[in-house]
């Protein structure tokens, strides 16, 4: 595991041409392309590990990732995600392919499985549904025509403002088409049937809204992006961070963790450098934030005298659900227990917006979704690092007004009725968990439960969000959320700029870098 480097005071004397702050895989991905072009980058990272959502920890003889489950493309060297991804790395990243069966979609009454490629997808929905295989072929094609007009919506966030106002509605006119209407609309213009639509519907918990308040959009993007199969990172999900590191130190880049970055330093309207929480202060030519823009706004830019716009701008759009996990920890090895690398999703009823409002309103009743994840069974390398045991994850949507009479109290030390409601939620989700892998019950030596304020105090999302910001098509209509902030020489990244997701955070620091250097880094792949 690799040893990261503590920042210290010395760094001050140094002049950077950027400053990242954060270092989640956007984070990253910027400062490596930033380095490749002779940019002198520096990485801020307040926890104490690089990664954000792709970094693990661990507990006693087990290890769990906090945010990487699966990821698309990657198998196809051939992919803008592989490119991308060998790109920032220096190519020493390796992937393991999961199972063709990638996900089920559990009900009630029946399983259903998703199967790659596309056409083994088609084929065993209409196994199940044969009257609708005209409707299922029709969704597969949409995801793709839907995906495909996403690139120029991406693409305009490069334009210049002036730019944009001249050719951007032209540009974004195809992906608005749908975009603007909810995954649950999209759907009934193809079927009537309901059922259909819940199992179509069964990864929506990969972006955090229920099919009536999701932008088709981003159901179709996810959707899409697993087609032709899932992959996971061999050694765990914490490779990407330490490849991307080191790729980014051999050209010269520096990576500091415990740097908790307090303040964007504004003179003029020009971002010059940012000040931490001890007082230091770090100048460069420009500025990139990674923490979010609920973050950025409100806390890193809350002294700027201009920044009224941005408040008012932020308030357009609304923050993803909390969530909570169970991370479990097994005294088998996955083989000796005949875990997959199946992903499952657990469902009380097929109306998945119904679920949620029960559930929300009543935290004892049925969770609306358990999502649950073999970690090790993905990874070809978990038990040579890891001998004689197995991890399961288990995850489903929390409520962040449920753990508010614990906000203000320090990680570890919420108290005795914290640990008590989170045994609670632990054993829940456990009742779920043995129903559909029965085997685990009897190998069960560990598990830990992650709450909203994990998240919050882990993550940095005020309010434990799963996903920044909500994917509504509400969302998609707000032009102002791009690389260049309203602040000279302050750009963003992250999931909040293009959408939810590794592989888009991945992205969105591709094209925040390729707005400081001013070129299409999308060609070069």
């Amino acid at each position: 595991m690799k040893k990261w480097i503590s920042y210290k005071s010395v760094l001050q004397s140094e002049k950077f041409d950027v400053i990242i702050i954060g270092s989640g895989i956007s984070g990253l991905t910027t400062a490596a392309l930033l380095a490749q072009n002779n940019f002198k980058v520096l990485v801020l990272e307040k926890h104490f590990k690089v990664g954000g959502f792709t970094h693990t920890f661990k507990r006693k003889q087990y290890e769990w990732d906090v945010g990487i489950h699966y990821i698309g493309e990657v198998h196809n060297k051939k992919s803008h995600t592989r490119k991308l991804f060998d790109n920032i790395t220096g190519g020493n990243l390796d992937w393991a392919k999961m199972d063709e069966n990638y996900d089920r979609i559990i009900f009630p009454d029946q399983s259903y499985n998703f199967i790659a490629p596309k056409d083994n997808f088609i084929k065993k929905l209409s196994e199940y549904f044969p009257e609708e295989k005209i409707a299922i072929t029709n969704y597969i094609r949409l995801l793709g025509v839907q995906s495909k007009n996403s690139k120029n919506f991406f693409a305009s966030k490069l334009l210049p403002k002036w730019l944009y106002l001249l050719v951007g509605k032209k540009m974004t006119k195809s992906f608005f088409k749908n975009s603007d209407k909810t995954t649950n609309d999209v759907l009934d213009e193809l079927t009537n049937n309901k059922k259909l639509k819940s199992v179509l519907c069964g990864q929506w918990g990969d972006y955090g809204l229920p099919p009536k308040r999701s932008s088709f959009a981003m159901h179709a993007m996810v959707a899409r992006h697993y087609l032709d199969g899932a992959n996971y990172p061999i050694g765990g999900s914490r490779m990407i961070a330490e490849h991307t590191t080191d790729f980014i130190e051999s050209l010269g880049g520096k990576v500091v963790v415990n740097a908790d970055v307090n303040e964007i330093i504004v003179k003029r309207n020009k971002a010059i450098g940012v000040r931490l929480k001890n007082g230091d202060e770090l100048m460069a030519n420009k500025v990139v934030s990674s923490a979010g823009l609920v973050n950025t706004i409100k806390t890193f830019l809350r002294n700027y005298s201009k920044n009224d716009k941005q408040i008012s701008q932020l308030n357009k759009v609304k923050p993803t659900e909390s969530y909570i996990c169970l991370y479990i920890g097994l005294n088998k090895t996955a083989e000796e227990l005949n875990l997959k690398t199946t992903n499952l999703w657990i469902y009380p009823g097929y109306d998945h917006d119904q679920n949620v409002i029960n559930y929300q309103s009543d935290p004892n009743g049925e969770f609306p979704v358990v999502y649950v994840s073999f970690p090790s069974a993905k990874d070809p390398d978990w038990n040579k690092n890891h001998p004689g045991c197995a991890t399961m994850e288990a995850i489903t949507l929390g409520k962040w007004d449920w753990y508010k009479e614990w906000e203000g109290k320090p990680w570890k030390k919420r108290g005795e009725s914290y640990e008590k409601f989170k045994e609670t939620m632990s054993k829940k989700i456990l009742e779920v968990v043995y129903k559909h892998v029965p085997e685990i019950e009897k190998a069960m030596d560990y598990y830990e439960l992650s709450t909203p304020l994990s998240v919050r105090d882990m993550a940095h999302y005020p309010k434990g969000e799963m996903y920044g910001l909500d994917h509504s098509s509400k969302r998609f209509r707000q032009d102002w959320i791009r690389p260049k902030s309203e602040v000279k020489n302050l750009f963003l990244t992250g999931q909040d700029i293009t959408t939810v997701g590794l592989t888009s955070a991945l992205f969105s620091g591709l094209l925040t870098a390729s707005f400081i250097i001013k070129k299409n880094l999308m060609k070069s792949l």
